[in-house]
């Protein structure tokens, strides 16, 4: 079973934990005796005639401003997710998308246990070690040993009711005292520079009990870092959610499908040691009973219980339509998995007291009045069995304006309505519904593909009748935003820019949610699913899966389209040609001034660098193609040495070559900004790349392990991009400033080749783990091959310094003295 890199689960809340112990079922006779303390009172008289009581999961009864919950044995020792979120947020600072209301800020799984001399104790429970083999060679004892679960809260028992039989404990302590299970986790709290909590300031609002669930209102005031004694005040909410009692099977993750993983270490999977396994993240999809037949013979079919959506009350009515037909575009997705109607979205309800946007039962598109210009879709779920419970997708309000700023650049050249600063509501509408089905992907557990452009030809996405049909990317998973290699004169229309639910989304879906009764186990599941997937991909390279940290693999990269990241890039600044000139038009308003105009420069300038970024991943790049011991072929393979050479050549020609064209004096003196400030910073990280030693280290690997196949060497790459940056050394032209600045940076780094640098490179190894390369550059060939390219530059630079004149000249020779500084400082070092 191969196992899915689980970098991105991190988003998710939850810590893994522990397996859940198995705990014998409560004795209720103790709490029959008539023999009690005298702590312990009759029923009748803890829970009044007065009490205001709510039914639901348990009780919760409120009398004198006391909240008491009176729990069944039947609900002792099960499993309750609790989920706690901001109701409504303190006017502070909200660093890193963090503080707003609807936001999740503390979660974990509990259960109540009975304890000694007639306590209730509250357990936290966790699952990142699991056994079930209970037998005499199992490991289940030893396990359980080795996680005893944390007591959370002991709370005396108030009374005994005899007639369920449950008992009744007061939380309102534990709910108005400062602690992660009903308040903020400690991360959050800092982040958020929350300090001590004020007592007198603080209270419960108010506790009810649903079916499945309790909803705990508080008001929490805490003293800000910085010296104020002007508190901030959150209205905080806590779902505390039963999970089920009997886990949803689980299925195993699998590193050639994009799903977020639940780790955890096995003690069972491997008779002679451990194994790490990965549970995928998902909803419960179940046929009813009544048409579990008719899905078997593959007809469509409802879910008992489907995935459902609500929007925000707080949303502008004019987007609802819009983020509703996000959520609703997957139902084709869900139907390749056999279910119909699996997924909706729909308006919050009016006027229901018993609908609330923070019940951890409802899953909502919550909209946010901030200025951060970005939307994220988590989603909590059981840690048992990777089974989704809830999502609360974050839509910020300044999505608008990101979106837009991307279509302007990337689609102006296309589509005329793309030619002013503010859309019409279709245009925008259409934008937050492509942003809405991503972020809804997420929630449904699917992670980002940022290889699935890569499975496109390039000229393919300038086809009107194939990419109208087909998309410009299979994946909505992919950030490959809009076609902007298409061209004016292909006469594309959005059909063919915009993405959408493509092939691999469909199928990803149908991986992870098609029912199969006739395996009883993930385990059984194994052998049918790799060779699902085996045959999938054999059939369809358009459903190749792209991990966001296959840090090597240029096909796996963000913003990138198609299968040739040149010819991309290329047909790209065609566009972004026609574009600049017209800035100033279509940002233009009445009494206005540049802020605009200076925002979507810098839109241009930032998609001219990103061209360079993707490209230069050419260099040094390694396919990595993960597989089972089935499949053909190996999973490393280096990129071909004609990309390669062809990728330095654009860097060469379009990047270390200042584009004249973007740097327009008009622009700068209306907006302040110059373009040679963005070109050098582009320059410096790509420069930072080639001659970083991970670069030279995985250059002199990967010609190791080309046998029999031409490499694009480290020598020859080196030499390439000598050739590139010192270009006037060999035609004696004069040497502008922007080429100055650019050859001081490649003297600057080239220091790096002699020290020990510990540069970060990422490999994806494909079962959670990214390996870091840390190479000592000393230690290997990259300090090696740098002195011999200073050696051979000082002589060139030697020989070109009569050639030239003035400043040109004055440079080269200090060119050429940090040289003999850095040659010599070497030598010293090394005696």
């Amino acid at each position: 079973m191969l196992k899915i890199n689980i970098a991105l689960a991190t988003m998710l809340a939850l810590t893994t934990g522990a397996q859940a112990q198995k705990t014998i079922p409560a004795d209720s006779s103790a709490k029959k005796t008539d023999s009690l303390p005298s702590s312990i009172k009759p029923y009748d008289q803890v829970i009044t005639g007065k009490a205001k009581t709510y039914d639901g999961m348990f009780k919760v009864h409120y009398l004198n401003g006391r909240y008491y919950f009176e729990i069944p044995d039947s609900m002792l020792t099960r499993a309750i997710l609790v989920v706690n979120r901001i109701g409504k947020a303190a006017t502070n600072p909200r660093p890193n998308m963090t503080g707003y209301a609807g936001d999740q800020i503390a979660e974990n799984v509990i259960h109540f246990d009975r304890g000694q001399d007639d306590k209730i104790l509250m357990k936290v429970m966790r699952f990142q070690e699991r056994s079930t083999d209970s037998t005499e060679n199992g490991l289940y004892r030893a396990v359980i040993k080795s996680n005893l679960e944390p007591i959370a809260a002991v709370f005396p028992v108030k009374a005994y009711n005899k007639t369920v039989p449950a008992t009744v404990i007061d939380v309102t302590d534990i709910l108005n005292t400062e602690n992660e299970i009903f308040h903020f986790g400690p991360q959050v709290k800092t982040a958020l520079k929350i300090g001590g909590i004020q007592a007198d300031k603080s209270f419960i609002t108010g506790v009810k009990a649903f079916p499945l669930n309790i909803e705990i209102r508080t008001l929490r005031s805490y003293l800000p870092a910085g010296g104020t004694t002007i508190p901030d005040t959150y209205e905080l909410n806590s779902s505390m959610v039963l999970l089920p009692k009997e886990p949803m099977q689980a299925r195993y993750a699998d590193a050639r499908v994009g799903f977020f993983a639940r780790g955890y270490v096995d003690f069972d999977a491997d008779p002679q040691g451990v194994k790490a396994r990965y549970l995928i993240t998902r909803w419960r999809l179940e046929p009813k009973e009544e048409d579990i037949e008719k899905y078997k013979r593959g007809e469509l079919v409802e879910p008992k219980n489907p995935i459902i959506y609500y929007i925000d009350p707080a949303t502008p009515k004019k987007w609802v339509p819009y983020l509703i037909a996000g959520v609703n575009d997957w139902q084709k997705a869900f139907e390749q998995a056999g279910f119909k109607n699996a997924i909706m979205a729909l308006p919050a309800p009016e006027n229901d007291s018993t609908w609330s946007i923070d019940d951890a039962r409802h899953s909502v598109i919550v909209y946010k009045p901030s200025s951060v210009a970005n939307a994220s879709g988590p989603h909590v779920h059981d840690p048992r069995s990777g089974e989704i419970i809830e999502s609360h997708i974050n839509w910020y309000h300044n999505i608008m304006q990101l979106v837009r700023n991307w279509y302007m650049v990337q689609a102006g050249p296309l589509d005329p309505r793309a030619r002013k600063m503010e859309f019409d509501d279709e245009l925008m509408g259409q934008l937050i519904r492509f942003v809405s089905s991503h972020e809804v992907g997420h929630t449904l557990g699917l992670a980002h593909n940022f290889g699935s452009s890569s499975t496109v030809p390039v000229e393919k996405l300038r086809n009107k009748a194939w990419v109208e049909a087909h998309g410009h990317t299979p994946s909505i998973m992919d950030y490959a935003r809009f076609n902007w290699v298409a061209q004016p004169e292909d006469g594309i229309s959005t059909k063919g820019i915009f993405p959408r639910i493509g092939d691999y989304d469909t199928w990803a879906i149908e991986w992870g949610y098609r029912w199969y009764p006739q395996f009883k186990s993930a385990k059984e599941e194994v052998p049918f699913l790799n060779k699902l997937i085996i045959d999938s991909l054999s059939a369809n390279h358009r459903l190749f899966f792209g991990n966001e940290n296959a840090g090597l693999d240029p096909r796996s990269q963000s913003e990138d389209l198609g299968d040739d990241n040149v010819q991309a890039a290329k047909y790209g600044i065609k566009n972004l040609q026609r574009v600049l000139p017209e800035l100033k038009n279509w940002t233009r308003e009445p009494n206005e001034g540049y802020e605009n105009l200076r925002s979507m420069y810098e839109t241009v300038l930032r998609q001219y660098i990103l061209f360079g970024a993707q490209v230069m991943k050419n260099i040094g790049g390694e396919y990595q193609t993960f597989k089972s011991v089935e499949q053909p072929g190996v999973q490393i393979v280096p990129v071909e040495y004609e990309k390669q050479k062809s990728a330095m050549k654009f860097l060469n020609d379009y990047l270390f070559k200042a584009p004249e064209w973007l740097s327009n004096d008009t622009l700068t003196a209306l907006t302040g900004i110059e373009a040679s400030s963005y070109i050098s910073a582009g320059n410096y990280n790509v420069l930072m790349r080639l001659m970083g030693s991970g670069t030279i280290t995985t250059l002199t690997r990967d010609e190791a392990l080309n046998k029999g196949k031409k490499s694009y060497t480290a020598s020859e790459m080196l030499d390439d991009l000598k050739k590139g940056v010192w270009t006037e050394l060999y035609n004696n032209k004069p040497i502008d400033l922007n080429r100055r600045g650019l050859q001081k940076m490649y003297i600057d780094l080239s220091k790096r080749a002699f020290k020990q640098v510990n540069e970060i490179v990422g490999r994806n190894n494909g079962n959670g783990t990214i390996f870091y390369i840390n190479p000592d550059p000393t230690g290997n060939d990259a300090s090696t091959l740098m002195r011999a390219q200073l050696v051979a530059l000082r002589t060139d630079i030697r020989n070109a310094i009569p050639q030239q004149t003035g400043i040109s000249k004055y440079h080269l020779q200090d060119m050429e003295n940090r040289i003999t500084t850095i040659l010599s400082g070497k030598e010293a070092e090394s005696k």
